[in-house]
């Protein structure tokens, strides 16, 4: 089942099942319970992230070929930092470049985004995937200036401005993804293709996520993992590409969708 999370012209927010068609009909029920097809058309006026996340937990350097384009070596455990839940950012919606805090360095990343429907506390990788609700596109928008040189040698503020959290369009239910490790995921630039890989290229595959991150720690149902970027990023390239005012970046993952977002610069 693929799930959208809707608002309609009336301001009514709700969930609903995508049909391949294209058509939206209404779920009732809990997103971490039981959801139900009422059968009901909804005319949706616009498409919201399809959920607001408990916490959303980040993966750095976890393909093999995007650490080498940076001359990192393989970890030997998942590199872990966060962003904070006022990234949050529809589908649509604009990716703001910081002002007041300025970056000429934002970047883009495209990752596979884990949604968990129920707590986790030291779950082993063998039902790792038991707790999964979904799968989502995620766009990890990353100032690299104050990612590497300005951040304290932490990664947060670079990671936590305003609306550097795209997810969408839709949350794909795991039936539709039996192995989320054989999936080819992108990035769109402008219409130019910059990242082109695949997430079996991941160095620590999502059940080893989920072993590691629920180890001796608490996992609330609606938190989200960001499984890190192949990669292709903009920071990476010679010259560097960052986003720009006007600019369109559209992060595809094979049985999701494509999650779009036009950028704009921050009023100062």
């Amino acid at each position: 089942m693929k799930i959208i999370r809707y608002e309609t012209a009336a301001g009514d927010q709700g969930y609903g099942q995508q049909h391949a068609a294209g058509a939206v009909t209404r779920l009732s029920g809990d997103l971490f319970g039981s959801l139900t097809d009422t059968q009901q058309p909804v005319q949706v006026a616009k498409l919201l992230a399809p959920l607001v996340p408990r916490d959303i937990i980040c993966i750095g350097l976890n393909y093999r070929k995007h650490a080498a384009e940076g001359g990192q070596p393989i970890p030997e455990f998942p590199v872990v930092f966060m962003k904070n839940s006022g990234t949050l950012q529809n589908p649509g919606d604009p990716i703001v470049l910081p002002r007041r805090l300025k970056s000429d360095a934002v970047d883009y990343e495209c990752e596979l985004a884990v949604v968990l429907k129920k707590e986790c506390h030291n779950v082993s990788k063998a039902n790792a995937l038991d707790y999964v609700l979904g799968y989502t596109c995620a766009n990890d928008v990353s100032a690299r200036d104050w990612q590497m040189k300005f951040g304290g040698s932490q990664w947060c503020r670079g990671k936590t401005f305003a609306t550097f959290c795209p997810l969408g369009p839709c949350l794909t239910t795991p039936d539709e993804i039996p192995n989320p490790n054989n999936l080819g995921i992108r990035t769109v630039l402008n219409g130019q293709t910059m990242q082109d890989w695949n997430t079996n290229d991941m160095i620590f595959d999502v059940p080893t996520l989920i072993e590691f991150l629920s180890g001796s720690t608490r996992l609330a149902a609606g938190t989200v993992i960001l499984t890190g970027t192949p990669h292709g990023v903009g920071g990476a390239r010679k010259p560097p590409v960052f986003l720009q005012p006007g600019d369109t970046v559209t992060i595809e993952i094979d049985s999701i969708g494509a999650l779009t977002n036009p950028v704009i610069a921050e009023h100062e």
